[in-house]
């Protein structure tokens, strides 16, 4: 059974030619890149990912999802990250009241006594002192 390798068409060739040639890249892209010019000349995948230091499924990938995506697999696709525990209108809230006059009794709001406050003014369901912090280290 013969090894399939990657057909670039004549367009996708040149910009991967010109990217490497030119282009300021990602260690990821530029072995994405790379591996499929290599495939494209007839390489073997084993031979394809001893030169790129990389797994021979990673180069295997890479063929798969040039077939489906194109030239759209060189890059990474976004990420959904953590989501936002607090919004900007929160994280306002929490700093107008840090800047406020301290309870009385005290001189200066502590972190604790500004997350109890926080969540007794309903500007969230919860909140620790910690993330009180957080935040208003991000503010100058």
């Amino acid at each position: 059974m013969k090894k399939r390798h990657v057909e670039l068409s004549s367009p996708d060739r040149d910009y991967l030619d010109n990217l490497l040639r030119h282009g300021h890249l990602s260690a990821r892209t530029f072995k994405r890149a790379t591996g499929l010019l290599e495939l494209d000349r007839g390489k073997a995948v084993s031979a394809v990912a001893q030169t790129l230091s990389v797994s021979e499924s990673a180069v295997r990938g890479w063929r798969e999802r040039y077939g489906q995506e194109g030239l759209q697999m060189l890059h990474d696709k976004p990420r959904s990250g953590r989501p936002v525990e607090f919004d900007g209108e929160q994280r306002a809230k929490i700093t107008a009241l840090a800047c406020s006059e301290a309870p009385v009794g005290h001189e200066r709001w502590d972190l604790r006594m500004l997350a109890d406050k926080a969540v007794e003014l309903n500007y969230c369901q919860s909140i620790s002192h910690t993330q009180i912090g957080k935040i208003l280290k991000k503010t100058s």
